[in-house]
């Protein structure tokens, strides 16, 4: 396993769609695991094919308490099949957009269905924190991202901070 280099906003790679899969092979389970890793090393709880720089739609999450036993998830082509009608705030940070958080309204269950590693067709209903972290990383398969949902001066604001911030990983 190899830990990727993550993508930081405003690089233009995560406002692109990314392409479906397909069938899954050998380079797609070394993505997974690579992801898993990328992920855990962050640390995270969801991180989408697109930030480590895959245009494919996979994406990998673990919402296990960091106390708990890891159950890692590795999607493949996942699309959604229904959404709550109810909704509520959670606050969401990303990845790309390091130490930036921000609460956004979402549905607070969601059903998806994807591909697993082995070709299989799963399908499962998520709540709560596993809701929003689903819902999140598809948006991102989408090319978008939670400051989306945030006003223009607030999204403008952490744009700036990111561009800065990538100037000063760019010295190091």
């Amino acid at each position: 396993m190899t830990i990727r280099p993550i993508l930081i906003h405003p690089d233009p790679r995560l406002r692109k769609e990314a392409e479906p899969v397909g069938t899954v092979d050998d380079e797609i389970r070394k993505l997974g695991a690579d992801m898993l890793e990328t992920m855990y090393d962050a640390p995270g709880i969801g991180l989408a094919a697109v930030q480590v720089g895959v245009m494919r739609r996979v994406f990998v999450m673990d919402c296990s308490a960091k106390e708990g036993t890891p159950d890692p998830l590795v999607m493949v082509d996942p699309q959604i099949l229904w959404l709550s009608e109810e909704e509520a705030p959670s606050e969401e940070g990303c990845l790309s957009i390091p130490e930036i958080y921000a609460d956004v309204t979402r549905p607070v269950e969601v059903t998806l269905r994807w591909t697993d590693l082995e070709n299989a067709v799963r399908e499962h209903r998520f709540d709560a924190r596993a809701a929003t972290c689903v819902q999140h990383e598809m948006d991102h398969l989408a090319g978008k991202l939670f400051i989306d949902y945030l006003s223009p001066v607030k999204r403008t604001m952490i744009t700036s901070k990111m561009k800065k911030l990538k100037k000063e990983m760019a010295r190091a």
